[in-house]
């Protein structure tokens, strides 16, 4: 947050705060570990609010559900602000002291009734001033969300107006009070750390800057690009162009995971030169010209991770990799060398020595440290610095350390996938407990919770299509179609259908989904797909997977 790629919070200050608005995340399914955390601030008496198309399990758990229109964020992140202006709940001495913007935000919101705010999320408006009202008057209150909050054409401003609420409220830069996104994969937030973004060097230094660029072109003894990369959904534009021919891919399988995926597949299949390297043979890896087989990082390596609390911790090789994989660190130095370049045998301590020389935030975070500590959290900025808890202290001070945060005017958007008569159903995506993303890791492993993937409807929408519990549904969007067994459930309402990425080899459900991204963070919408959902018929199953 404000120019720092990380949750402002740690997993311990859950259980202390008051409130939680669990924000498009099914934590309980998606997030278990830190859902425990959350199960013992409800033990502790803090009110969940749940803010969710379904009624989730972690719905379940919760003080309230706000079942929100998918692609109604905005609209009730600014409702709820309007309320708690009208409230006298914002905290302006905070918002004087430590944000800019305010004026602009208030005039944006102000006039926004709890009427319009139910009209355009599909909340009741009671709920909205509830939510609304309450978490202003926490003393401790925390916001955290995941994917349905970011895999929008609006993600950045989405993200934007959850901040807003905390800068309104002064929940933020204390302990217990926080804003926090859930990382959906290990090491996520790592790799962010370590400049996996097209627009930043290890720790979340500017590429543009010129100061901070000469620092690196003299540690690494080359000059680097003055220009910003491209994002994964760039990358796919520029091969649709041709100006993207050649393409190294290290433990993604866009193949079974992009969206749209009839796209990102003939794309794929068009490169003059695809490398992969993975773990597994993927869908992606089986497009490939070379494969090269990797350790898994977790037993097979040394190294560190970094999890959504900030904190880094070693990784210890515990086996050797089989067969032919190798750590990642050699295979990139074994590249490196075959092009020229004198890259010494690779070290993992060495170079996360080289880390912390270049990236102050991990200056203080040796490894005898984490060792001996069980972990730091960022920013550590030398030996003797403890590592900071929660971030942006600074917005505290009076005056202000460095920068203020800033206010952002956003307004609600419409999925870009309207709904028509054509495609009447609201799809969206997610995730179980069982399994993950595409199933490279989990699908071999058998689960008494699973089953096999489906096409989720409320009892309402299967009765109006003339479908029951196990049937067999063509479930088409504006760029293809797929086959897919009914599950009738009561976490869904009318007009709105759910469905994984689980089981592409069963029901290829990106084939639907639409790669319309956002122009900020390059995320595609998989939140909000507009579909129609028929009985399946020999005709029908014949032309299913099509465009």
């Amino acid at each position: 947050m404000f120019g720092a790629g990380g949750g402002t919070s740690s997993y311990r200050e859950v259980e202390d705060a008051e409130v939680i608005l669990l924000w498009g995340s099914n934590a309980r399914e998606t997030h278990p570990i830190f859902f425990h955390h959350v199960l013992v601030a409800l033990r502790r008496g803090a009110r969940l609010y749940v803010v969710d198309p379904r009624a989730t399990s972690s719905a379940a758990f919760a003080h309230r559900h706000l079942g929100i229109d998918v692609g109604g964020d905005i609209a009730l992140a600014n409702g709820m602000a309007a309320e708690i202006l009208r409230a006298g709940l914002a905290d302006l001495s905070f918002v004087e002291r430590a944000t800019t913007g305010f004026a602009d935000f208030a005039a944006h919101v102000s006039a926004i009734s709890l009427a319009e705010t139910a009209a355009a999320t599909g909340v009741d408006a009671a709920l909205v001033a509830e939510a609304a009202r309450d978490y202003a008057s926490a003393d401790r209150a925390m916001i955290c969300w995941t994917l349905g909050i970011t895999e929008h054409h609006s993600a950045v401003d989405n993200v934007r107006s959850l901040i807003n609420l905390a800068l309104l409220t002064g929940h933020v830069g204390r302990y217990g009070s926080g804003l926090n996104p859930l990382r959906g994969q290990n090491n996520v937030q790592g790799g962010g750390d370590m400049g996996a973004i097209p627009n930043k060097y290890p720790g979340f230094q500017e590429v543009e800057d010129e100061t901070i660029r000469a620092r690196f072109e003299a540690a690494w003894g080359v000059a680097l690009p003055p220009r910003r990369g491209m994002h994964l959904s760039e990358m796919f534009d520029a091969m649709d162009e041709g100006r993207l021919r050649h393409l190294y891919v290290v433990g993604e399988n866009p193949a079974a995971s992009e969206a749209d995926v009839a796209r990102a597949r003939r794309l794929l299949s068009s490169r003059s030169f695809l490398v992969v390297q993975d773990l597994f043979l993927t869908a992606t890896a089986a497009l490939a010209d070379v494969v090269l087989p990797a350790a898994a990082g977790f037993a097979e390596t040394e190294g560190t991770v970094t999890n959504s609390e900030r904190r880094v911790q070693r990784v210890r090789r515990a086996v050797a990799p089989p067969g032919e994989a190798r750590d990642d660190l050699v295979i990139v130095t074994e590249l490196a060398r075959r092009l020229g370049a004198a890259w010494p045998t690779p070290d993992a301590e060495a170079i996360w020595d080289e880390v912390r020389a270049l990236s102050p935030m991990h200056a203080g975070m040796s490894y005898a440290r984490l060792e001996a500590e069980g972990g730091l959290q960022w920013p550590c900025y030398d030996l003797s610095h403890p590592g900071e808890t929660y971030l942006h202290s600074r917005l505290w001070a009076d005056p202000v350390v460095g920068p203020k945060a800033p206010f952002a005017v956003v307004s609600a958007e419409a999925p870009i996938d309207a709904l028509s008569e054509e495609f009447p159903i609201r799809l969206t995506t997610g995730r179980r407990l069982d399994s993950y993303n595409t199933g490279v890791q989990s699908g071999a492993y058998r689960s008494p919770l699973r089953r096999g993937e489906a096409i989720e409807l409320c009892k309402a929408d299967a009765a109006r299509l003339g479908l029951s519990e196990g049937d067999l549904a063509r479930v088409a969007s504006r760029r293809g179609s797929v086959l897919a067994t009914v599950h009738v459930t009561e976490s869904l309402r009318p007009g709105l259908a759910f469905m994984t990425l689980h089981f592409p080899d069963e029901v290829d459900t990106n084939v639907l989904t639409l790669d319309t991204y956002d122009p900020k963070s390059g995320t595609a919408e998989f939140k909000a797909t507009a579909v129609s959902v028929t009985r399946a018929t020999p005709a029908t199953a014949l032309v299913a997977g099509g465009a």
